[in-house]
């Protein structure tokens, strides 16, 4: 929820000790491109099942029942695991995902969203983006910084906002749209602004008097304006 100073290169280094700790036991790599433009690798017979459209990328390091270290994008159930994460693609300016296209999370956490958005007088359907664009939907998403959940609220915002666990998903969304509530005020109800404000922080928004120049921001800034056209037109 500040402005994310991973990037492309810290992405590909990421994903490249990956690759280059597999083991040459585990049945090889498998590189799974998902609908929504997304890339699982994975050496684990287990994920054979498709995980969840998703805006960022999990990779759960674990051993299987033969001890081997095995990589996948599905939670381990009977295993202790490390986890690696991607930076968030909503927030990614050269991703080649099609905004206008990438499927619609429309089902998850309806109520949750429009309990906490009739709370603080949020649009429903921009709680919906925002949610989207942060964490694809994932209420386990950790980000390299810290952000967690849904509405990936980092520990100290979290704090602030009375949130005791933002892994969990009623308490993360309330917080979240509480400060996305907080940023319209603050930026007189303007979208743009107040959603950039969440991305790269008020004072970003302000020093500048309007939307940042950081490339993550114009381009989470433009998802979430696409992705909440889309949420309110279902």
């Amino acid at each position: 929820m500040t402005r994310r100073s991973d990037s492309i290169l810290s992405t590909a280094v990421a994903l490249c000790l990956l690759l280059t700790s597999l083991p040459a036991a585990g049945g090889g790599i498998k590189r799974i491109v998902h609908p929504d433009g997304t890339v699982e690798f994975t050496n684990s017979t287990d994920s054979d099942a498709p995980i969840a459209s998703t805006a960022s990328a999990t990779v759960y390091r674990f051993k299987d029942k033969n001890g081997v270290v095995s990589y996948s994008g599905v939670r381990p159930r009977n295993a202790s695991f490390d986890v690696i994460h991607f930076q968030c693609y909503a927030c990614d300016p050269d991703s080649t995902i099609d905004w206008r296209k990438t499927p619609l999370f429309l089902k998850p956490y309806r109520q949750e969203i429009r309990t906490a958005a009739r709370k603080y007088d949020v649009d429903p359907a921009l709680v919906r983006a925002v949610i989207h664009a942060e964490s694809g939907f994932n209420a386990d998403a950790v980000s390299p910084r810290g952000a967690q959940g849904l509405m990936q609220l980092m520990p100290g915002t979290a704090r602030e906002l009375g949130v005791s666990n933002a892994l969990e998903a009623a308490d993360n969304i309330r917080g979240g749209v509480s400060y996305l509530a907080r940023m319209l005020r603050k930026f007189g109800g303007n979208v743009r602004l107040a959603t950039a404000a969440y991305n790269a922080g008020p004072g970003a928004v302000t020093r500048y008097k309007g939307v940042p120049p950081y490339a993550e921001t114009k381009a989470y800034v433009e998802r979430v304006g696409i992705l909440r056209d889309r949420y309110a037109s279902n």
